[in-house]
């Protein structure tokens, strides 16, 4: 059963397990189940995607229950008057906060502007060999996009050298690997913690939260960054 946020008559919003499609798609013909279609069996009730999160990335993903409402949040969406922020465990020690304004590249050559905020809530350093260094630095991050781009938080922090634990394209190779055969870890540490807007039916404000999966809750234990300071109560 998947996790249901909110939800009223307009809308419905779920905590997306990491792994998971949003729906069927050309380039993952390996997948068997999606987002949309088990959501759609465990309500008995068509519903349409109001966005899309990446496959390895867990937390909120809101859907329409209906095409207007499809077509209004949409509109938002694009118009970049939903907030979201995101939780990842970076490779390195981060800046207290940090902005990237980095223009990020679409499939045909086109550049688009891409702007992202990010805090950091702890850091860690373990005495473990990673590479040639003698102990291994990562921290906890809290990213909020202004733009909505394709991969744009993989790709920003991997343009500031700190990418994302358990990235394929566009982190580290060595430490995925090392985070695999160490811990048997094979989830992407990208979670969407939080949207907020104004409800296009209704226009009051929501806010969902999701609270973090346990895979990435057991990687923050072992790290120690969900005990230190600024990460209370993940």
């Amino acid at each position: 059963m998947l996790d249901i946020l909110f939800r009223d008559e307009h809308l419905i919003a779920i905590n997306k397990p990491h792994g998971l499609l949003v729906h069927r798609s050309p380039i993952a013909m390996d997948a068997e189940e999606f987002a949309l279609q088990l959501l759609r069996d465990q309500i008995g009730q068509k519903v349409y995607p109001a966005h899309r999160i990446d496959r390895k990335t867990g937390g909120i993903l809101l859907f329409a229950l209906g095409k207007e409402t499809e077509v209004a949040m949409q509109q938002q969406f694009m118009q970049n008057l939903v907030h979201k922020k995101y939780l990842a465990v970076l490779r390195g020690h981060t800046p207290d906060k940090e902005d990237i304004d980095y223009p990020l590249r679409k499939e045909n050559g086109t550049l688009q502007e891409a702007f992202t905020s990010y805090r950091t809530l702890a850091r860690t350093e373990i005495e473990l060999s990673s590479g040639q260094h003698s102990s291994s630095r990562y921290s906890l991050v809290e990213a909020q996009p202004a733009t909505g781009r394709m991969h744009q938080l993989r790709k920003h922090f991997k343009h500031i050298f700190h990418p994302i634990i358990g990235d394929r394209p566009h982190g580290c190779n060595k430490q995925n690997k090392f985070f695999k055969e160490t811990w048997n870890m094979t989830i992407m540490l990208l979670h969407a913690s939080e949207l907020s807007f104004d409800h296009p039916v209704t226009k009051q404000a929501v806010v969902i939260q999701a609270p973090l999966q346990d895979e990435f809750t057991r990687i923050l234990n072992i790290l120690g960054l969900n005990r230190q300071e600024g990460a209370a109560g993940l």
